[in-house]
């Protein structure tokens, strides 16, 4: 059976292994990303992808808007099919020191990364219990876990997702649906990559992998979390980093 996979942040380094990983392995991978962004821009990813073989269309929602959520959710049940599989991906860092730090820096962060997830899941959730079955995926990050300087606003978003899923994961297991997290390092992405030469070899250096992660590494491990088999798994958390940090 080939079910619908919507991936939030779609488009970006993180989200295109996702949709990728998720289409190569039978779904039908959907991509939502940032209403904002320019038609040529969606338009040239569309042909990337269709270059690589991967035909996944493109949906635009403000992931911070409820009402925004629900609207573009209800076009792809329509056009696509019911969505089974939910990736929250969404995210943006706005870092400053904590004196510094604006209301709306933090506001922004709190809205995209967090208020993201309730707005997206709560659109799929009865439809997944209605059916028995579903699979929930929120992409965290272990600056969640261990904090960062200059992070307060991502770092308190990611920690909130391990409570949301644990909690949530208590509701929905009877009826066949699971809700887990991943919490990457520092993954080479193109926005990654980009960092000036010098930092990012620090950065390296504080990686007992010695190297970056892949962003396939992480679409590996959404797509054993949401295959029909693994459902016995629930309210976790996987850590990729390279060993950065164990909990």
């Amino acid at each position: 059976m080939s079910r619908v996979a919507v991936v939030t942040g779609g488009i970006g380094g993180l989200g295109t292994a996702m949709v990728k990983g998720l289409a190569a392995a039978g779904r039908i991978a959907v991509a939502v990303d940032y209403n904002g962004l320019k038609p040529e821009a969606v338009d040239k990813w569309t042909a990337d992808r269709k270059a690589e073989g991967f035909d996944i269309p493109v949906y635009l929602a403000d992931v911070t808007s409820f009402t925004s959520c629900a609207e573009v959710c209800k076009k792809i049940g329509e056009e696509i099919g019911l969505i089974e599989i939910l990736i929250n991906n969404a995210g943006i860092t706005r870092d400053s020191m904590f004196h510094k730090m604006t209301p709306e820096q933090w506001d922004q962060v709190i809205k995209t990364n967090l208020y993201s997830v309730f707005n997206m899941t709560r659109q799929v959730y009865e439809g997944m219990i209605t059916r028995n079955w579903g699979r929930i995926v929120n992409i965290a990050s272990v600056n969640g876990l261990r904090g960062q300087a200059g992070q307060s606003n991502y770092s308190a978003t990611k920690s909130g997702i391990y409570g949301f899923n644990k909690a949530l994961a208590q509701e929905c297991v009877k009826k066949g649906v699971t809700i887990n997290s991943i919490s990457p390092g520092y993954i080479g992405t193109e926005m990654v990559r980009a960092i000036r030469a010098d930092v990012l070899e620090k950065v390296i250096a504080g990686i007992p992998a010695a190297r970056l992660g892949e962003p396939s590494e992480i679409a590996r491990a959404v797509v054993f979390l949401t295959d029909d088999e693994a459902g016995y798994i629930t309210g976790e958390d996987i850590t990729i980093n390279g060993g950065l940090y164990y909990h």
